[in-house]
């Protein structure tokens, strides 16, 4: 059993998985802080999600491409089909999240904020898979 756990932690403890798990928590920070900021400023809480959403995204393309998957391709055509394959894997996990929210606040009657909690856990893990298996996969 503890030969298991080692393999375990040497497979998914390594510094790419650890960097993703830092920026995630990093990505997920600007998402909340921007969602607290507008709503604090008495913006409806769908489009405070969508738009602290579309950051959040960004700062991640960025902090993944340089940081976590060290991918240093800048080439144009290139990048437009990296970023393209990105967005699409994040709309993807944000159609789910914001469904997701509709669901919990307005369906269950949960809390916004631990919905939002609850739901950053999923999405780090998705986006984690997205990208380790279809964006910056290594040739």
């Amino acid at each position: 059993m503890e030969n298991q756990v080692k393999k375990w932690l040497v497979k998914w403890m390594n510094p790419e998985v650890i960097s993703y798990l830092i920026f995630g928590v990093l990505t997920t920070l600007v998402d909340w802080l921007l969602y607290a900021l507008l709503r604090h400023m008495g913006l409806d809480y769908r489009f405070c999600t969508a738009l602290s959403w579309f950051a959040s995204v960004i700062f991640a393309y960025v902090t993944n491409k340089l940081f976590v998957f060290r991918n240093y391709n800048f080439r144009p055509s290139y990048l437009l089909k990296e970023c393209a394959a990105f967005f699409a894997c994040r709309i993807s996990t944000g159609v789910f999240n914001f469904v997701a929210m509709l669901l919990l606040v307005d369906g269950l009657h949960s809390n916004e904020y631990a919905a939002k909690a609850v739901l950053a856990v999923a999405v780090i893990v998705l986006n984690y898979v997205g990208s380790k298996l279809f964006i910056f996969r290594k040739k």
